[in-house]
């Protein structure tokens, strides 16, 4: 086997606002991870790789896959999990988001199962990381515990440039403060500060911040309750896709179905806009829909809609 292309084994990417996603679940050293299946372009035999000199401990290289030079990671090195003795460990898990292509090491993949984002919860910060963990949520499904990896923040910390930069606000040239309130929906605690820090030095001081779209959907119906004012809480929502409890596909289908809310611009911020990917976001009423790290533009959008 040479690669095996990734493709969903039950109609969820074509079903719009579920909360459910597809992980597909794999083992490193007998221990249970999952990857969301959105992000995995293909699985393949481990590759014969072209080490690099001066890299992070826990990358082999780079490998020739068609036209591509891939980078691939050894992710028990990464996570500090001693391999298993006489463990093949044998296959490349090839995946693409934020525009880029990486491959990690693993053992061996089991297969593909269908979640509800309700039994993913936020896992403690003290696993796999500390505060700054790597673990984005832990699955219960038949009867396994699954961690689910923060395959964004390992590549952050491989490589920087790929991530939100600050830098990038500057290209946007003088700006102005701006008090309407922007409700940020985000569960990595690092891509969260990285987005309200670029939002203040944008001008947008007011900013909310929510963990999932459960959260945020309480603070919307709080604010319904309110009888205030809906855009004197909420003038823009920007949402990452993938989160614990409600991910958000789903707010944005609550959002755009609730008369009272549906007039708020909401802003899809995400590594998972493929294209099938913004077909879905934009058959549940999505405003906008922009791939991570492009936080430039994201301003951009946000001066326009507000």
């Amino acid at each position: 086997m040479e690669f095996v292309e990734i493709k969903s084994q039950t109609k969820i990417l074509l079903e719009s606002g579920t909360n459910e996603l597809e992980i597909m679940e794999f083992s490193i050293a007998g221990e249970l991870f999952g990857i969301n299946v959105a992000k995995v372009r293909e699985i393949m035999m481990a590759q014969d790789v072209k080490k690099m000199p001066n890299s992070y401990d826990s990358i082999e290289g780079v490998f020739k896959s068609r036209d591509e030079i891939i980078t691939v990671m050894d992710l028990a090195k990464y996570l500090n999990i001693p391999r298993q003795e006489n463990s093949n460990y044998d296959l490349f898990i090839v995946t693409n988001f934020n525009k880029l292509n990486f491959a990690f090491r693993v053992e061996k993949v089991i297969g593909i199962d269908r979640i509800s984002w309700t039994e993913i919860k936020k896992p403690d910060r003290a696993i796999y990381g500390g505060e700054e963990g790597v673990a984005t949520g832990l699955a219960k499904y038949n009867d396994k515990l699954i961690t689910i990896l923060d395959f964004e923040k390992i590549i952050a910390e491989i490589s920087p440039e790929s991530s939100i930069q600050h830098e990038s606000i500057n290209k946007l040239g003088k700006r102005v403060e701006n008090s309407k309130p922007i409700l940020i929906v985000e569960d990595s605690m690092l891509l969260s500060k990285l987005i309200v820090d670029c939002l203040h030095k944008a001008g947008y001081k007011n900013t909310i911040k929510t963990d999932n779209g459960e959260e945020a959907w309480n603070y919307l119906q709080e604010v319904k309750k309110s009888g205030e004012q809906i855009k004197d809480h909420v003038a823009c929502i920007v949402s990452d896709i993938e989160m614990p409890l409600m991910d958000g596909h789903h707010l944005t289908k609550l959002v755009k179905e609730d008369d009272k809310l549906k007039e708020i611009p909401l802003i899809l911020f995400s590594s998972l806009i493929t294209e099938q990917i913004y077909m879905k976001g934009k058959e549940l009423g999505a405003d906008e829909q922009i791939t991570k790290p492009e936080i430039a533009n994201l301003v951009s959008i946000i001066d326009r809609l507000t």
